[in-house]
């Protein structure tokens, strides 16, 4: 079986003990292991997969933090980097009363994004392998050359792809070369996750049928359409797959997309997926996939934070089992 790679930013999420307030007026926070990248880990590794984290962390002590957080879920972190050049990075967030999110960042510049293409390893990765991104990580750093080089020796060994462009706009100043940017790195994934809040952001396209289709460019084979507590759609390039939500408390929704992508990609290196069956992997199992990394997001958003509301295998087939369906 293959090993789930994961590369950009892993940081502190500072949530607060309190919904329903503005940022400004949050008086206490608790402090949680968080990054996009991590968290799409830390959930495969949590149901049992194979994880590693690449990134570069602080020489202090969140950096200690997250090491042992990663640790505690099991993803390895070996190829994590430490540096005195700067800080771990910092988020602070604030929920409002159903759980939904405000951010705002510390990095100027984070330790992640010092992880320069020198300190990418090609010898780790087989044909087995998957290696997933984000866009946070993205902007003009040592950290997009290492994204760049990670992502042609995965090819080169031919492993696949996957992006989540998980969009976080206050991150960069240039919205327009935020667009443009993630719109260079598509064509390198065969498999795209993209939320409904995110698409016309992403593509500049209105109608949602045509900006989906205009994402398949490149190598990209499939798309994951993800709407929420509605469910998601596996979308291909002639045929497309829905499944509905399920219903759950909603108590913070921080790595609610993190958990089912985690979850997909887990099931993925289960099915011993690579660039060339992946296709036929997705449609013959489709019924599964969907249902099962839907039930990971929604059980994610059922407690605070980002690691420890990622559900354990048992928890995501008791749900399943329950058939919390939304539309039952």
């Amino acid at each position: 079986m293959g090993k789930l790679f994961t590369i950009g930013e892993v940081l502190i999420d500072f949530i607060p003990l309190e919904k329903g307030m503005a940022l400004k007026d949050v008086t206490s926070f608790e402090r949680v292991a968080g990054g996009a990248p991590a968290n799409v880990a830390a959930a495969a590794a949590r149901l049992g997969a194979n994880a590693c984290v690449i990134t570069k962390i602080g020489n202090d002590a969140f950096g200690d933090f997250l090491i042992d957080q990663l640790s505690k879920v099991g993803v390895q972190t070996h190829l994590i980097k430490r540096t005195n050049e700067a800080n771990t990075g910092l988020a602070f967030v604030s929920l409002n009363n159903e759980g939904e999110r405000d951010f705002s960042f510390y990095r100027n510049p984070s330790a992640d994004l010092l992880l320069t293409e020198e300190e990418i390893d090609s010898h780790l990765f087989t044909n087995q392998d998957i290696l997933h991104f984000g866009s946070v990580d993205l902007v003009d750093s040592p950290m997009k050359n290492a994204h760049v080089r990670a992502i042609l020796e995965m090819k080169g060994k031919g492993g696949f792809i996957s992006f989540d462009p998980n969009i976080r706009l206050p991150l960069w100043n240039d919205h327009e070369e935020y667009r443009r940017t993630i719109q260079s790195f598509i064509p390198m994934a065969n498999l795209l996750k993209i939320s409904e809040d995110e698409l016309e952001f992403i593509t500049g396209i209105q109608d949602k049928n045509k900006a989906i289709s205009s994402l398949f460019t490149g190598d990209v084979q499939a798309i994951l359409y993800t709407k929420g507590k509605q469910g998601a759609q596996l979308i291909l390039r002639d045929m497309s797959f829905d499944s509905n939500g399920y219903t759950v408390d909603v108590q913070d929704t921080t790595g609610a997309g993190d958990a089912f992508m985690g979850a997909f990609l887990y099931q993925l290196l289960q099915h011993d997926a690579q660039k060339e069956n992946l296709r036929s992997i997705l449609i013959n199992n489709y019924t599964t996939l969907l249902p099962f990394a839907n039930a990971a997001g929604a059980l994610a958003t059922s407690k605070k934070g980002a690691f420890p509301a990622l559900p354990r295998l048992t928890e995501v087939k008791e749900c399943m089992k329950k058939g919390m369906d939304i539309n039952d």
